[in-house]
Formats: C-alpha cells, sequence, structure tokens
C-alpha cells in the first residue's frame, strides 16, 4: 500500500481524508497491522484506485488446494449400485 501511496504522489494525509480515516490508521494499513479491520483497508484500496485487486486475494491458493486434494477419498473401484 505504501508503494502504491508513493507511486501517485499521494501524501498520507491525502490517503486518509479519501479513505474517511486517520492518518495514524494508514501508517497502521501501511505497516501491516493486524488490529486494522478488513473494511479500512477497502477503503485504502478505493482511495488509490486500486479497489479490483481485492478480487486477487487468495487466487492462487496452492496449500489450500493441496490440502483440499488429500481430503479427497480415493475409490479403487466403482459401486456396485445396479
Amino acid at each position: 500500500m505504501r508503494l502504491a501511496r508513493l507511486r501517485r504522489n499521494l501524501s498520507i494525509a491525502q490517503v486518509a481524508e479519501r479513505a474517511t480515516c486517520s492518518p495514524v490508521t494508514i501508517n497502521r494499513v501501511e505497516k501491516g497491522s493486524p488490529t486494522v479491520a478488513i473494511g479500512i483497508y477497502l477503503r485504502v484500496l478505493y482511495a488509490l484506485q486500486l479497489e479490483d485487486d481485492i478480487l486477487l486475494l487468495a487466487q492462487k491458493d496452492e496449500m489450500g488446494r493441496a490440502l483440499q486434494d488429500l481430503s479427497l477419498k480415493h475409490r479403487e473401484r466403482a459401486s456396485k449400485k445396479v
């Protein structure tokens, strides 16, 4: 987020005003503080015109897919239903 803000030549105060939160909150967002609500992150993304990037979260969940594949039951033969 910090790099995106700097690339757009915006100050913390400008992003805070656009995201309707305090500059301290923007600072916490940029540091990745776990106490910041997800809604604040969305507002900051919107303020930076990156709101479509939220769709990329967990897009390539390789570990999740591997765990899901491990939990699938592998049958040796087809069922004998008639």
